[in-house]
């Protein structure tokens, strides 16, 4: 498996003979520019994860006319992404990459904002790392994840939650996303924070900016 740091929640996971993209969210740059994509994965509609912006997901799709896009039920039900419906429980695949759907909400940010759906993505198999991207929630922790896309900071989180979940979830690694929001120096005092408080054993494989990395199975 290789994975590369796009930016923010965006990550490309190149496994299983497949190219998937994840969450391609407006604080994403140059994701557009993909190609040879085999599938386009939305976690959720927030602006975030997927870019409304006029022109930038349409031309990712031009580019990539034979990827499939697999998106949580209420983003799918907007006709202008032109996405296949995955819905909590799904199971699929990405030519050879096994793929399930898990959750189905949103992190409560707050009282008085309305709660979206959402789903977490668990990619790989066979051979492969698995892989756990859970969009914007920490309601699921499902068992032998060895890598997981974990949102580093929030509104609808606190560090004390980001360490519980990663302890729930306890992977090989974990890899840092969902960190757009703040700045560099703050995003140094979360790292050094999850790297001393995570779970015996995990090592926190920080991506951003390094390119695509192997991650053995």
């Amino acid at each position: 498996m290789r994975l590369t740091h796009l930016g923010h929640s965006t990550l490309l996971v190149e496994a299983g003979g497949a190219r998937v993209l994840v969450d391609p969210g407006a604080f994403t740059p140059g994701w557009e520019e993909l190609r040879d994509l085999d599938a386009v994965v939305v976690t959720h509609a927030h602006p975030d994860h997927l870019d409304p912006a006029e022109g930038r997901f349409e031309a990712l799709r031009s580019a990539n006319p034979g990827a499939r896009v697999l998106a949580e039920p209420q983003t799918a039900g907007d006709a202008r992404w032109g996405a296949e419906v995955l819905a909590p429980g799904d199971v699929t695949s990405v030519g050879a990459l096994p793929l399930r759907a898990v959750g189905g909400e949103h992190a409560l940010i707050h009282e008085d904002v309305p709660r979206v759906g959402n789903v977490g993505v668990l990619l790989g198999g066979d051979g492969e790392p698995l892989l756990f991207h859970p969009g914007d929630a920490y309601a699921e922790a499902p068992e032998g994840v060895d890598v997981l896309a974990l949102p580093l900071t929030a509104p609808w989180t606190s560090l004390r939650e980001t360490v519980s979940f990663a302890r729930r979830v306890a992977p090989r690694l974990l890899v840092p996303v969902h960190d757009a929001i703040v700045s560099a120096p703050g995003r140094a005092v979360y790292l050094r924070q999850v790297d001393a408080l995570g779970p015996e054993g995990t090592e926190v494989l920080d991506l951003a900016g390094t390119g695509a990395r192997e991650v053995p199975a």
